[in-house]
């Protein structure tokens, strides 16, 4: 990453490395106070002043320091600061921590001429975050890591800038307002997730997102803490979600009303992913899509207000014990 600032006043250019933890757990205990630096290129000595306080560190030569990667055959989109920081809020969270399936640690983004798919998943559960009011003159796929996309979205929230993206078959970058991100892309293919999203869903309930979010953060209290394992059990207008923990005979059973068409049915899930996944949802409403108790359940926002945003999160069954 590259921040260009304006320094209030310098004297000689120059330029020198300086390690940057000291540096900045210095500046971090500083009020707003001006800061002025005296370096010594020879001995490569950098004396730090502020107010009363006077600090002295060693740094390194600057021709040491990694070079950027080169900007060569890239093509660009340009992307508003909140919606990239919108799409990476809403996919970061699925993606693994697998070393051995590496293409899954990171973010994949489908560029098309009619719009931008972004997805993540830890093969326990995906989501697919897809704008319609963005476009890219030509089709192309790549896999952004989780690391540097968790500090874009630290940078852009709130920012308001255009996002211009670059990239070619080995980097992406990321330029904005005085910030320049470059990173590495993963390399691999990402695996088909239109294959694993269950097409035929004839089990459909709706319910009020808040209610369904507290009733399983109480519930998800007295689960197996090893397993997070939730029951829900749909009868009618009802849905009767619990959990217990068999070692100390720990029980919970808590009822909500909802709408539901389908035939009743009991399923298991993992309390933490849900959680996760109606945490970054919006809407008041959600929908819960499922088939049979063995495959795949998919969660959407109802009467979501942004029509260019579509927004599918998928989560897979645990085995209930019966």
């Amino acid at each position: 990453m590259r921040v260009t600032v304006q320094p209030d006043k310098s004297e000689e250019p120059g330029s020198i490395a300086i390690p940057a933890r000291i540096l900045v757990d210095t500046l971090k205990t500083f009020p707003d106070i001006p800061v002025s630096f005296q370096i010594d290129l020879d001995s490569l000595m950098i004396e730090l002043n502020a107010g009363e306080g006077k600090y002295k560190l060693s740094g390194h030569k600057a021709e040491e320091y990694p070079r950027t990667p080169s900007l060569d055959e890239t093509t660009a989109i340009t992307i508003d600061s909140n919606l990239m920081a919108q799409a990476i809020n809403k996919t970061i969270f699925a993606t693994g921590n697998d070393e051995l399936r590496l293409v899954l640690s990171g973010i994949f983004c489908e560029l098309s001429p009619d719009d931008v798919v972004f997805v993540a998943t830890d093969a326990h559960k995906l989501v697919r975050y897809r704008r319609t009011d963005l476009k890219s003159t030509s089709s192309v796929a790549f896999i952004l890591p989780k690391k540097p996309m968790n500090l874009l979205k630290n940078i852009l929230t709130g920012l308001e800038a255009p996002v211009v993206i670059e990239y070619n078959k080995t980097n992406a970058f990321f330029s904005f307002s005085n910030t320049h991100l470059v990173c590495r892309l993963i390399d691999g293919k990402y695996p088909n997730y239109d294959a694993v999203i269950p097409k035929d869903n004839p089990n459909k309930l709706i319910i009020d997102r808040h209610a369904l979010l507290t009733t399983i953060r109480r519930v998800a209290i007295f689960a197996n803490q090893s397993t997070h394992q939730v029951r829900c059990k749909v009868t009618g207008q009802e849905l009767l979600l619990s959990a217990e923990d068999v070692d100390f005979s720990n029980e919970a059973k808590e009822r909500l009303s909802c709408s539901y068409t389908g035939e009743d049915m009991e399923i298991g899930f993992n309390s933490k992913f849900l959680l996760e996944m109606l945490n970054n949802i919006d809407t008041n409403e959600i929908m819960l899509e499922m088939s049979t108790p063995s495959r795949a359940g998919i969660l959407t926002p109802v009467n979501n207000d942004n029509k260019e945003e579509d927004i599918l999160m998928l989560v897979m069954p645990v085995m209930l014990n019966k």
